[in-house]
């Protein structure tokens, strides 16, 4: 079944760029992409050592649109894609998107992060967890 709206949720990882780009290649729907910005411990963030979360979510929402807006230019579908910066826990923030909206397929990369051994055991289990648990088709690019 060809979906109608696709969710590609971006970590800023090169495999989550990956993902994007095969749902451009792949599909001609409307395409959200989602930032999860994970909440910080207040005694970190009023140390100084992390900026306050509306600068986070700002931050991210740019660091999403620059790399939207690289990656459509090479779209010759001219399709609509929707910047979306939520807060939360990555995997259930993304399960959650999918219920409230009319999303029915996600792309995303295996996991994000840098490639060293703890990303790789921890946050694989964010594309594990959106496969198990949303309702749609998931697409894990790798």
């Amino acid at each position: 079944m060809t979906p109608s709206h696709v969710l590609v949720p971006l970590d800023g990882s090169p495999l989550a760029e990956d993902a994007l780009e095969y749902a451009f290649d792949v599909f001609d729907c409307p395409v959200t992409v989602l930032n999860v910005v994970s909440p910080v411990d207040a005694s970190m963030s009023e140390s100084g050592a992390l900026s306050p979360e509306g600068d986070r979510l700002d931050e991210a929402r740019d660091r999403a649109e620059s790399i939207v807006e690289r990656l459509a230019d090479d779209d010759p579908r001219g399709r609509t894609v929707d910047v979306v910066v939520e807060t939360g826990a990555p995997a259930e923030t993304i399960v959650d998107h999918v219920a409230v909206t009319d999303v029915d397929q996600v792309v995303m990369g295996g996991h994000g992060g840098e490639r060293n051994a703890v990303a790789r055991r921890l946050l694989g289990t964010v594309a594990t967890k959106v496969v198990g648990e949303t309702p749609v088709t998931v697409t894990v690019v790798r």
